[in-house]
C-alpha cells in the first residue's frame, strides 16, 4: 500500500509540473532551484522563441522580441502560487544597451556655476552622468539656450574641459532659454532606448518679459509645462536638485542684474520612456546615474503604481497577540487576538520596496504612508539589516528590503489594513520655489528657484491622473 501511495504521489507531482507546459515548468524549477540568473532567464526566453505561436502573448513586434513586461507579470504569477510565494524581478534582464544624450544649458545665469574659483559641482555632476552611464561611448552632447546646438568637441574633450562655458562661447543666444522648444525637441528626438538629460537652473526665462507681471509669467510657465507633457503619456521625467557654487552676475526676472557669490540650486532632469526608467531602476548599475551624488531632492513624474512583494513574518520579536498566517493566501491573518490585558495586536511584514525607486530616508518615514483600518493600526518602517536575517526567518526576509510593523487594538471580528504610499507632489519642490528673485539678501535666495513649483506642478498635472500611489499593501485579519 505504501509503495502504491508513493507511486501515486510521484505521478501527481509529475502531472502538476507538466500541466502548465514547458514554460511554466521551467519557471517553477527556476524558483525551486533558486536559480534566478540571467542564464536561466535566457533559457526561459528561448522556450518562448522556439514556439512563438503558443506563447504569442510574450512576443512583441514582427522581429520576435520578448515582451519583458508581460513575461515578468507571468513569472510572478507562477511564483505567487508556490508555498511560500516567491517573486523574481526580471525587468533588468530585458534592458538592451541604451544611448545617452546630454543637453547642457548655456544661459547667462548658468555661466557663474563653473568659474575657476568655484567648487565645480555643476561640471562634476555632468561628468558623473556620463561616466556612470554604462554605454558611455555612444553619448551625444548638445548645448541649449534659445535652441539646441551640437557640441563641437568630443565626449572626452567635454569631460576634460575646465572652463566649458568659455569653450562654448558664442553658441546660441545666452540671453534667454526656450524651455518649450527644448523639451519638445528632446522628446521628439528620442528613439527607443534613448535616455536624455537636461542640465539646467530651470529658471523660466522666455524672451521679451519686460513689464510682464509675475503672476502672468508663473501662470504661463505652468500652462506651458502641462501643454508639453500631456501629449507624451509614455514618457517619464526624473528631476534631481543639486547645489553648486555660484560666482557672477545673476539675472532676475524683470529686474536689474546683480553680482552674487554663494550657493544656488541647479537641476539634472532625466527624460526617457517610462518602461525604460522602470528597467533602469531595477538594475543597480544605473543607481548612481538616476540619482547623482549630491542630490538634495528628487522626484519622478509619471511613475506607475508598482506591485509590492511582501510576506507576513509569523515569528518576530516585535509581534504581540495571537495570529496565524493563512496557508492559502499571502495577505491573510487568521485566528487573530489582541493581547489579553491591552487588546493590542502587533505583527510584522517583510516587504521589497526597491521597485518603488525611493531612497531609504523616504521609505523609512512612516509619515509618508497612508494607513487605514477599523482598529486604528499605526506602522513603523525600517530597512532590513544583514543582522536581522537568521536561519529561522531567512525564507521570509530574503529578497526583502524593509520591515513594516503594524500595531493597533484589535477588537473586531474582521478588519482590513491598507498601507499605501501616496504619490503626492513633493514638499521639497514647494520649499525650493520662489516668486521673486530680485534680492540676494532675502531669506531663501540661496536655496530657491524662481517659478520652480509652477513649472513642475504643470508637469505633475499632465501626468497625475491614475497614479495616486507608488504601491499598496492590503492585509486581511480574521479572528
Amino acid at each position: 500500500m505504501l509503495s502504491m501511495a508513493i507511486a501515486m504521489l510521484a505521478i501527481a507531482l509529475t502531472a502538476a509540473s507538466c500541466g502548465g507546459g514547458a514554460l511554466e515548468k521551467n519557471i517553477k524549477l527556476a524558483f525551486i532551484d533558486a536559480d534566478t540568473t540571467q542564464a536561466r532567464f535566457d533559457s526561459i526566453c528561448a522556450i518562448i522563441k522556439d514556439n512563438p505561436k503558443k506563447y504569442s502573448q510574450f512576443i512583441k513586434g514582427d522581429k520576435g522580441e520578448i515582451n519583458i513586461d508581460a513575461l515578468a507579470q507571468y513569472i510572478n504569477e507562477v511564483g505567487s502560487k508556490l508555498r511560500p510565494p516567491m517573486s523574481w524581478n526580471v525587468k533588468a534582464y530585458g534592458l538592451k544597451e541604451l544611448t545617452l544624450t546630454v543637453y547642457f544649458e548655456r544661459s547667462g545665469s548658468m555661466i557663474p556655476y563653473d568659474t575657476p574659483g568655484g567648487g565645480g559641482q555643476l561640471k562634476k555632476a555632468v561628468n558623473d552622468l556620463i561616466n556612470f552611464f554604462p554605454a558611455k561611448e555612444g553619448t551625444k552632447i548638445n548645448i541649449v539656450n534659445d535652441n539646441i546646438y551640437p557640441y563641437s568637441g568630443t565626449v572626452d574633450s567635454f569631460l576634460q574641459d575646465r572652463n566649458i562655458y568659455s569653450s562654448t562661447s558664442g553658441t546660441g543666444d545666452a540671453s534667454y532659454t526656450d524651455f518649450k522648444l527644448i523639451f519638445e525637441k528632446i522628446i521628439q528626438a528620442q528613439k527607443p532606448g534613448n535616455v536624455s538629460v537636461l542640465v539646467t537652473d530651470l529658471i523660466y526665462s522666455p524672451k521679451n518679459t519686460a513689464d510682464v507681471s509675475v503672476e502672468k509669467i508663473l501662470n504661463e510657465e505652468n500652462s506651458v509645462a502641462t501643454s508639453i507633457f500631456k501629449t507624451y503619456k509614455g514618457k517619464s521625467i526624473i528631476v534631481n536638485q543639486l547645489m553648486g557654487d555660484y560666482n557672477g552676475q545673476y539675472y532676475p526676472y524683470n529686474g536689474t542684474p546683480f553680482a552674487y557669490n554663494g550657493k544656488r540650486p541647479f537641476y539634472v532632469i532625466i527624460v526617457a520612456d517610462a518602461a525604460t526608467i522602470d528597467r533602469m531602476g531595477a538594475d543597480d548599475k544605473y543607481a548612481k546615474f538616476l540619482r547623482p551624488s549630491g542630490t538634495t531632492g528628487s522626484y519622478r513624474f509619471n511613475q506607475a503604481q508598482s506591485d509590492i512583494n511582501f510576506k507576513l513574518v509569523p515569528d518576530w520579536k516585535d509581534n504581540v497577540g495571537k495570529f496565524r498566517p493563512s496557508r492559502s493566501e499571502n495577505n491573510v491573518l487568521t485566528n487573530c487576538e489582541g493581547d489579553r490585558e491591552t487588546a493590542i495586536m502587533c505583527f510584522t511584514i517583510a516587504a521589497n520596496l526597491k521597485p518603488l525607486g525611493k531612497d531609504d530616508a523616504f521609505l523609512s518615514n512612516a509619515a509618508n504612508y497612508n494607513v487605514q483600518s477599523q482598529s486604528g493600526f499605526e506602522i513603523a518602517v525600517r530597512a532590513i539589516k544583514p543582522s536581522d536575517i537568521t536561519n529561522n526567518n531567512r525564507s521570509y526576509l530574503d529578497g526583502m528590503t524593509h520591515l513594516i510593523t503594524a500595531k493597533g487594538k484589535f477588537k473586531t471580528s474582521r478588519d482590513e489594513l491598507t498601507i499605501s504610499l501616496p504619490n503626492q507632489f513633493p514638499q521639497w519642490i514647494k520649499d525650493s520655489s520662489s516668486t521673486s528673485d530680485t534680492d540676494p539678501a532675502a531669506a531663501g535666495f540661496a536655496s530657491t528657484t524662481f517659478g520652480l513649483e509652477q513649472f513642475l506642478q504643470g508637469i505633475y498635472d499632465a501626468f497625475s491622473a491614475g497614479n495616486d500611489n507608488y504601491g499598496k499593501i492590503v492585509i486581511k485579519l480574521d479572528n
